[in-house]
């Protein structure tokens, strides 16, 4: 049986609550323990770097994906188990999605929003059947949910797109929900 892989998008900063790096901590060491790779995108800042250290300290294993650009700004994880350099962010993301099971998406900014959407509306359009969790930690992701139901109270969306979406609190109910879909 081949390793399950679990994409992370997530900040490439810290923010400022100390539990959204608690919680890419605990996400780390739990892809590890359960023998899932980690892929996400190499950096070696912010909730990246902390999710990435976490699964390595741990024994997991690692697939990291930067574009060229991003190498210094996002600090490159060289180290990894992989590392693959792409050309362009929408390289970047195509690899990362391409080489895992489900995703997962931490807190983060602008571009952990344009990860979401894009893999969420892959999901709408019927391009794949992958789960797509928003880890919740106290409540990042609320004014997100809010913004999908309205979407679909609109008429933009069916129900369907909200469905797409399982936002979950906590590292650990998480985990319960990737042991379900990925140890079937």
């Amino acid at each position: 049986m081949s390793q399950s892989s679990v994409c992370v998008f997530c900040g490439s900063r810290n923010g400022n609550n100390p539990n959204y790096k608690q919680a890419a901590t605990a996400l780390g060491q739990t892809l590890a323990h359960n023998n899932w790779r980690l892929v996400y995108g190499a950096g070696d800042i912010g909730l990246m770097g902390a999710v990435a250290r976490a699964t390595q300290t741990h024994g997991g294993t690692t697939l990291g994906v930067i574009p060229t650009h991003l190498m210094q700004d996002e600090v490159a994880k060289t180290d990894l188990t992989h590392f693959v350099v792409t050309e362009t962010m929408h390289e970047r993301k195509k690899v990362m999605f391409m080489n895992c099971d489900a995703v997962v998406v931490l807190p983060g900014g602008a571009g952990s929003l344009e990860e979401f959407f894009e893999v969420l509306t892959w999901r709408q359009l019927g391009l794949h059947e992958k789960p797509i969790y928003l880890l919740d930690i106290d409540g990042y992701w609320a004014p997100l949910s809010t913004l999908m139901t309205h979407i679909v109270a609109e008429g933009f969306a069916g129900q369907s797109l909200v469905d797409f979406i399982q936002s979950i609190e906590t590292v650990a109910l998480l985990e319960t929900h990737l042991k379900a879909y990925l140890n079937v």
